[in-house]
């Protein structure tokens, strides 16, 4: 994974968004490899229960920026300390059928133990870039969405977790610009939009 890259991409930003929030991408290097950190949020929280993301959040009066965003939220949700986090650069803004604008950070962290806040975070997932990157753990469908139409949806399956949604496709762009792989030009099906998803 090479993310020299990411320092001098000039990401594309969303202009206009009723709410602002900012994730980070945290790189992990474990055992020689680099993995991904995700969060599994929590069951009981009122948007997407259950699904893997990074960690972030909305953004709040007392931050100066969407950085300070990023980092607040990694610290909240799994105790990352914004002065150990190295933030490499930041992957396209990306718009929410329920108006937010979401700004991807990616940062290297260290490999240590991340305790999940059990109020917003059911789990910490570190997961290997080799196992993102593998074609038999990767999928995608094309099905109608509320704010984009017929739209083409990514699922990663490593080690009993699914990534998917926005995150999915925050993770096809990390991939894209920091490793050799590339998504399939063809989706795996078209489905219709009440579908039932491969999860």
């Amino acid at each position: 994974m090479d993310l020299s890259g990411l320092r001098r991409y000039t990401p594309e930003a969303v202009t206009r968004a009723r709410r602002e929030a900012a994730v980070l991408a945290p790189v992990l290097e474990r055992d020689g490899e680099a993995h991904l950190l995700f969060t599994k949020r929590a069951s009981h929280l009122g948007r997407h229960p259950g699904q893997m993301s990074f960690p972030g959040g909305g953004r709040e009066p007392e931050d100066r920026t969407l950085t300070d965003t990023a980092l607040r939220e990694a610290r909240e949700e799994v105790g990352m300390r914004a002065e150990e986090v190295d933030v490499v650069g930041r992957l396209d803004d990306t718009r929410t059928s329920s108006q937010y604008r979401i700004r991807p950070f990616v940062g290297v962290a260290p490999d240590r133990e991340y305790v999940p806040d059990e109020s917003e975070v059911a789990e910490v997932a570190v997961l290997p870039v080799r196992g993102l990157t593998d074609p038999a753990n990767y999928e995608s469908e094309r099905r109608d969405h509320p704010t984009y139409g017929r739209h083409r949806i990514h699922f990663f399956h490593v080690d009993g977790y699914t990534v998917w949604g926005a995150t999915g496709g925050m993770v096809v762009q990390l991939l894209e610009r920091t490793t050799e792989w590339r998504a399939p030009e063809e989706v795996d099906r078209e489905v219709e939009a009440d579908a039932e998803l491969p999860i």
